[in-house]
């Protein structure tokens, strides 16, 4: 059976996106009120067995670190995932929201969007979901970085990932990264362009 380690994805209640289905999902989370499978800073992943995972997922999780971190977190990822395994990751794209801002004249306090975690500002996509810090007291749920397709594709490179397919819809940035060209199974689960991006 195939392996997924979903990174910061806070309980195994949060589905998985389809393509992870029959897959065995191990969750790895700072916080261990979510019953995580592995209670780890994700900045520490190198001390993990290395070559262990088909796929990482990660889920609004890279902006809660500081750049420089965040390429450590990366490395990690890059350090856990086999040599066919791929990362699938999500990050807000700050591109398209200051778009939004710029569009729509919103104010940092104004309504974006509304999210399963309930309605979200201007301010949670820039800062960290507010209602979440105040109400944990954890200043991990704060958001330290940003990125655009542009800059995570580079963070990406950076930390070793040769075969990168990245995009943007509704506000985020979604890439797929590899070590190695994607074999055909990747390629058809991914419904991957014939060429990287």
């Amino acid at each position: 059976m195939r392996k997924v380690l979903n990174v910061g994805g806070n309980n195994k209640n949060i589905p998985l996106p389809a393509q992870y289905n029959g897959w065995e999902h191990v969750l790895l989370d700072i916080d261990p009120r979510g019953k995580p499978d592995i209670v780890c800073d994700a900045r520490e992943l190198l001390t993990l067995p290395g070559s262990q995972y088909d796929s990482i997922y990660c889920s609004h999780n890279l902006e809660h670190y500081y750049r420089h971190d965040a390429l450590k977190v990366l490395k990690g990822f890059f350090h856990l995932l086999k040599d066919d395994g791929f990362l699938f990751a999500r990050v807000p794209d700050m591109n398209e929201v200051f778009r939004t801002i710029s569009q729509k004249g919103l104010d940092i306090d104004d309504f974006l969007y509304q999210s399963p975690a309930g309605p979200i500002a201007v301010l949670d996509v820039i800062y960290g979901l507010g209602v979440e810090i105040e109400r944990s007291g954890n200043e991990f749920f704060a958001h330290k970085t940003g990125f655009t397709k542009k800059s995570l594709t580079a963070i990406l490179q950076r930390a070793g990932f040769a075969w990168i397919f990245a995009g943007e819809a509704n506000l985020e940035v979604v890439a797929f990264a590899f070590k190695v060209e994607p074999n055909e199974y990747a390629a058809k689960l991914l419904n991957l362009p014939k060429s990287s991006g």
